[in-house]
């Protein structure tokens, strides 16, 4: 639900949600396809194989939300909640420098949880 907003509003809207949605859609096959960066994190976590796939629906699921403009604002709920288990399990378990790339994941999950939460600022009407 845009009409409240101006065009230009709009349109970092859309970059946004489409800024998320590439990010969660492109970790996907990571997790689907128990590559061994996903194996090793969420076996750290002691949560592989269920929490890897399960991840991975629940991203597919945030990332289709939020391309959906009626439902974007709940998808970029959801993503924030996912991004935010993410952030908490690079800080209190996995470290930000996680086998060696540079902190990437971390800031990569960081950038999807603004996004998200800028997102869910300028869809706040329709909650």
């Amino acid at each position: 639900m845009t009409s409240n907003i101006s065009k230009k509003q709009n349109t970092i809207l859309w970059t946004l949600r489409i800024l998320a949605a590439v990010v969660l859609i492109q970790t996907l096959r990571f997790k689907f396809t128990a590559a061994p960066e996903s194996v090793y994190i969420f076996s750290t976590l002691g949560m592989e194989p269920w929490g890897r796939i399960g991840t991975g629906v629940v991203e597919l699921i945030t990332a289709i939300l939020i391309l959906w403009p009626r439902f974007s604002v709940y998808g970029a709920i959801l993503g924030a909640g996912v991004m935010s288990g993410a952030i908490a399990s690079h800080l209190f378990v996995l470290g930000i420098n996680l086998q060696d790339d540079g902190g990437l994941l971390f800031y990569t999950a960081a950038v999807v949880f603004l996004v998200c939460l800028a997102i869910i600022y300028l869809q706040r009407q329709v909650l």
